[in-house]
């Protein structure tokens, strides 16, 4: 038996949750360290404080892989898990900007640490499925489609995520300035917006999308994974949590090449995350460090949202290139060049001469951001038993938060002590650390090794 070939509206509404989990998690990304300086936080400190979301995924994404591989039931196998993670991930976007009303009970800057650990966690619950699901319900040949399907969706909701707080302050006259310590109303309003979007696009997927059953997606294995399956049947149903350790040490060759380039990506992606709001009001804007109180430190962090949204803009449409592009030259060369673009886009921000022309290197990232999000999934896929799409999509996630953990323990004392308060120097790190991902996806073994469309 064979999937059926989906039409292109079908592998939308797929993904469709995805704009919602994006739009949230970009939110994020521009502005909790904003959020956090407005709290009480020094810029040295706040890696520390982003250390909770790569560990959140490295704790929560393999077990929910785990987990919704065996979850068969009226609801589905991965819809429920992407459901509930939205649900409690809308929570945290409410809360997380107005942990200073719990004031009475604790410090703000740790209750909206906690809050960012909610949204971690759940943005994490809600992830981890949609990749396995895409990887369960599209043929080979349909894959790389389906992920840069799922690729441009995010990126749309990033852009509406990046540029909320900017387009309610300077669009419809919502105030971005709040005394000390309180954070600004077009902050809290675009958080709300952000859990009510999150909320509506998950059900989208949910209601709209039929999932395989175990037993259909027994059928589209290949007579030597049958075979294999049939021998290990017995201990497959005795399986347990602790099999995530022995399936990360029998992980796929393909899997083990690609753990370097997902490790130097996300080391720089991360780096970019944190420091790029203090980089720019410090660099472009020509403020101290230590001021987050500023109307011009607000304008400068509304701007990073823009940016942001350039970039995520960017990816969205390049992604609907990405099939044409790896088919005519390969998914690695595709994968390769896109990140060092996206080096170069990071490294041109110092020589910058104003914050227009940021909007050029935030170009240049974009294309990499896209195939970031697309190319190695596309790559992995093949490589990896329908049994166990779910758990080793998890495990693949190690290599994207342990380098960002690494990165949040490190990254502040590097700028404090090595680039003197000089953050800037944290998003040149990040496009050297792009560069060296572009020179090891050579050395990745392609499984399909032609791309399908």
């Amino acid at each position: 038996m064979e999937k059926r070939r989906l039409s292109f509206w079908q592998i939308w509404n797929m993904s469709f949750g995805f704009l919602g989990i994006q739009m949230g998690f970009a939110l994020q990304n521009a502005n909790a360290s904003r959020i956090l300086q407005i709290f009480g936080a020094d810029v040295h400190e706040l890696s520390w404080f982003w250390i909770i979301a790569p560990l959140m995924g490295l704790i929560v994404q393999p077990i929910i892989g785990h987990y919704s591989d065996k979850t068969w039931g009226r609801f589905g196998r991965r819809k429920p898990y992407f459901l509930v993670g939205a649900i409690l991930a809308s929570i945290g976007l409410i809360l997380m900007p107005r942990a200073d009303i719990f004031i009475a009970f604790l410090p703000a800057l740790w209750v909206g640490a906690g809050m960012l650990m909610i949204m971690d966690a759940s943005f994490n619950i809600a992830m981890e499925p949609f990749r396995a699901l895409v990887g369960d319900n599209l043929r080979t040949d349909q894959r790389t489609l389906g992920f840069s399907v799922q690729t441009a969706l995010i990126g749309f909701g990033a852009v509406i995520g990046s540029w909320l707080p900017y387009a309610l302050a300077n669009w419809f006259g919502v105030s971005n300035e709040a005394e000390a310590g309180k954070v600004p109303l077009n902050l809290i309003l675009s958080f709300a917006i952000g859990a009510i979007i999150l909320i509506v696009s998950i059900l989208i997927t949910v209601t709209t999308t039929k999932e395989y059953s175990p037993e259909e997606l027994a059928s589209f294995e290949n007579e030597e994974d049958k075979n294999d399956s049939i021998e290990k049947e017995a201990e497959i149903e005795k399986s347990s949590l602790l099999d995530i350790f022995e399936d990360f040490k029998k992980m796929p060759t393909t899997m083990r090449q690609l753990s370097w380039v997902q490790f130097f990506s996300w080391f720089g992606l991360f780096g970019m995350w944190v420091f790029a709001t203090p980089a720019i009001a410090q660099h472009t804007y020509g403020l101290s460090h230590t001021d987050s109180s500023s109307a011009l430190y607000q304008d400068a962090g509304d701007w990073v949202g823009i940016l942001f949204g350039v970039y995520n803009f960017v990816s969205a449409f390049y992604a609907f290139a990405l099939p044409y592009i790896a088919k005519q030259i390969g998914r690695k060369k595709t994968h390769s060049v896109s990140l060092i673009i996206g080096g170069i886009g990071l490294l041109s921000i110092y020589i910058m001469p104003d914050k227009n022309w940021l909007i050029l290197s935030m170009v240049a990232v974009g294309i990499a951001w896209a195939s970031i999000l697309a190319m190695p999934y596309a790559i992995l896929a093949g490589s990896i038993s329908p049994k166990k799409m779910g758990v080793y999509m998890g495990i693949f996630n190690f290599f994207i938060v342990i380098p960002q953990i690494i990165n949040a323990l490190i990254g502040g004392p590097l700028v404090k002590y090595a680039y003197g308060n000089h953050a800037i120097f944290a998003l040149v790190m990040s496009g050297v650390s792009f560069l060296i991902a572009a020179s090891l996806v050579y050395k990745v073994k392609d499984v399909d090794d032609v791309i399908q469309s």
